[in-house]
């Protein structure tokens, strides 16, 4: 299960996970209980500045509510996946956070696309 989105101006990284937890998943996730995984900055090698990212992953095991696709129009499914067999498609720079945090191998920050 992963919520993902922007850092809406004025918001912090943490507040920006809280909200889209709630605007994608239904729930709500108090800031102690988000803990950082990696940090990654990645491009689509076009120099296009709105393809330079930096991406904050976390992990959560404890949340208030009910996950559910509180945004059904902008997702196909909800479902919990082993880390080992991630959903089809998965997009690269998720998939090659998966592979190393299965790993055990995942940096604190990272790059990807240069």
């Amino acid at each position: 299960m992963a919520a993902a989105g922007h850092v809406e101006s004025g918001e912090s990284v943490i507040d920006a996970a809280r909200r889209e937890a709630a605007e994608e998943l239904g729930i709500d996730i108090a800031a102690e209980d988000l803990v950082p995984l990696s940090v990654m900055h990645r491009t689509q090698g076009d120099h296009r500045a709105i393809n330079e990212r930096v991406d904050f992953f976390f992990e959560c095991r404890r949340w208030t509510g009910r996950p559910r696709r509180a945004e059904p129009e902008k997702t196909a499914d909800l479902q919990w996946f082993p880390l080992d067999t991630p959903p089809r498609p998965t997009v690269p720079h998720e998939q090659y956070i998966l592979r190393h945090l299965r790993a055990g191998t995942l940096p604190q920050v990272t790059t990807f696309g240069f």
